[in-house]
């Protein structure tokens, strides 16, 4: 019997053999065709087809091509969509997918290695589960997050007044706040040409993403405030999982595990030369004193947390 997921359904035969695509999944995210996401999502669509041997098709879009981030989560919620790439966005649903991005809470790799891998990561991912309904299959991790701006920010101070864009998490707007900067949440896809015309001044991102999304067109300065290390999920909803074979859901699952190994070599190697690219493009990095800014962190974070997220959140600012 053929399958339909919710976006579609293929229709194409391997020559002499009974293998039909029986389901073409889509999946859909905000990065662009240089970013290392993409080049692991499409990673994990050959793995998929390989395994599935060529049951399961799953095509990806960059660029929103198929919708901005919050309505990709609700569309695989509802059963319309079915992958996405996310992260924190999630929180809106499950409040403890906030442990995902609390700033300066994680101060290298191997310690968000150790928080998504461990305890701490499967209480997150169980929550996404049960209340997002929406499944994480793998794990990318970040480069640290950055903020570029118009005028170079070398302490906390420099950013009171400063207009800026968030993406759409409650704790990013905590956070800002609390540091007296004016942030605005906005989809991704429209921060390039809110930054082109002055609406906002600033953003914060990977700099994976400053490069990719070209926003050294309009940002002149890279300040090193490394606020967020997190990692974002190759995550699938409840109902295009559950509507696969048994065989097909464990090569799903399967195909995220390697596409998430070749993900963390693409972005080890980025990391390494990111600044240098950036820098060829004209921007400047600063050095900023992310003293101020941890300390307003904590105590914007552990004020504005839920009661049941507190002793985690200061457990994670004590290490």
């Amino acid at each position: 019997m053929r399958r339909t997921l919710a976006l579609a359904s293929a229709a194409f035969f391997c020559a002499g053999a009974a293998c039909a695509a029986d389901v073409t999944l889509k999946l859909g995210h905000v990065a662009n065709e240089d970013n290392s996401w993409h080049k692991a999502a499409l990673k994990f669509a050959q793995e998929v087809k390989t395994l599935t041997r060529g049951q399961v098709e799953v095509k990806v879009f960059a660029n929103e091509a198929l919708g901005k981030e919050m309505d990709l989560i609700n569309g695989m919620q509802l059963g319309s969509a079915d992958m996405t790439l996310t992260g924190e966005s999630l929180q809106n649903w499950a409040p403890k997918a906030a442990l995902l991005a609390i700033p300066y809470a994680f101060k290298s790799l191997a310690e968000v290695d150790k928080a998504v891998t461990g305890p701490l990561g499967q209480e997150i991912k169980q929550e996404v589960i049960e209340r997002a309904k929406v499944i994480p299959l793998a794990y990318f991790a970040r480069g640290p997050r950055n903020l570029t701006s118009r005028t170079p920010i070398r302490s906390v101070d420099d950013v009171k007044g400063l207009k800026m864009r968030v993406p759409n998490v409650p704790v990013f707007m905590q956070f800002w706040r609390s540091v007296g900067a004016q942030p605005t949440p906005m989809a991704f896809g429209d921060v390039f040409t809110a930054l082109q015309t002055g609406v906002v001044e600033a953003q914060e991102n990977p700099l994976a993403l400053v490069k990719s999304a070209r926003f050294f067109e309009v940002q002149k300065y890279v300040n090193r405030t490394e606020h967020v290390r997190s990692w974002i999920y190759l995550a699938m909803g409840e109902k295009s999982f559950n509507q696969l074979t048994a065989d097909q859901k464990t090569a799903v699952q399967e195909a995220a595990q390697r596409a998430q190994a070749y993900e963390r070599s693409l972005m080890l190697a980025d990391e390494q030369k990111l600044e240098a690219e950036l820098k060829a493009k004209g921007m400047i990095f600063v050095e900023t004193d992310p003293s101020g800014f941890a300390k307003k962190a904590r105590e914007a974070v552990l004020a504005a947390a839920k009661a049941e997220l507190k002793p985690v959140i200061a457990k994670l600012y004590a290490n």
